[in-house]
């Protein structure tokens, strides 16, 4: 790493505020973009849904419209935990450690934030106190509301290529090309499925995601979906890594992060060296 480093180009100053200047630039038309993409995402057509869906939670059983709590929004995250995952999936796992701060702050725009995931509700639980979460989680253990949403797959809908995900089906989805893709590269694959005790395929019978609804006149609408890139904005480290010298650094594939409990003491505390 330290490397790279060394190899950049070194300038001087002058030079550097003519480079930061061009990419200012860029990054205003950048942000005028997203203005215009955030306006139409709030002008997408609702779907009203008519299907009752029942969720296993901490305060007991709900539905889709109990979620809100009171709120007239609901965000939703779809996490990766299968029934027969043994941990969270450590992508999920790292998008989720940005979430407890935010979601005082979600409510009091009228806005209810939820995670959901297909595991039962004791096996999401443990793992919650584990991580030292505090966002309301909810289990799909025993509802369509997964499958419905393109987040869970069946093992004949993967074995057939029949996968509805991030707005593509069939062959050309993109959970279709990754269980290609584990054919050709078996060990990177088997070793991310590994750290949530599941092969490859098992583990990606699930997907990250999120959704937006909305209750008006007691009925609930469903308002948006994003899936894979589509949420990258709403991923807190990566945003960070995209402003450090070496951005995200994973140029070989890999992922090298791990849940935060995971790392050394020094690193898991955000301390500096001693």
């Amino acid at each position: 790493m330290q490397n790279s480093i060394h190899k950049h180009a070194v300038v001087t100053q002058d030079e550097w505020l003519k480079a930061r200047k061009e990419l200012l630039e860029a990054e205003k038309a950048l942000t005028h973009q997203n203005d215009q993409v955030t306006k139409m995402r709030m002008e997408l057509p609702w779907v009203k849904v008519n299907k009752t869906y029942e969720f296993d939670t901490a305060e007991g059983k709900m539905s889709l419209k109990d979620l809100f709590c009171g709120n007239s929004q609901l965000l939703i995250y779809h996490f990766m935990y299968g029934p027969e995952y043994e941990a969270g999936c450590p992508t999920c796992s790292s998008i989720a450690d940005g979430f407890n701060g935010f979601i005082p702050h979600l409510i009091n725009h009228d806005v209810m934030f939820a995670v959901v995931s297909r595991a039962p509700l004791q096996t999401l639980l443990k793992y919650q106190k584990r991580m030292g979460w505090i966002f309301f989680w909810a289990s799909s253990f025993q509802s369509d509301f997964n499958y419905d949403f393109n987040v869970s797959f069946t093992e004949e809908d993967q074995r057939n290529g029949n996968i509805h995900h991030n707005y593509r089906s069939g062959n050309v989805s993109s959970r279709n090309e990754k269980v290609e893709a584990a054919d050709q590269i078996p060990e990177a694959g088997e070793r991310l499925a590994a750290t949530t005790g599941v092969d490859w395929l098992t583990y990606i019978r699930e997907a990250p995601g999120m959704s937006a609804f909305a209750l008006m006149d007691r009925e609930v609408y469903h308002t948006y979906s994003a899936y894979e890139r589509g949420f990258d904005a709403l991923w807190g480290m990566y945003q960070w890594l995209d402003r450090a010298p070496l951005g995200r650094n994973e140029e070989d594939g890999t992922k090298w992060f791990r849940r935060h409990d995971e790392y050394d003491d020094r690193k898991s505390s955000g301390g500096c060296c001693s």
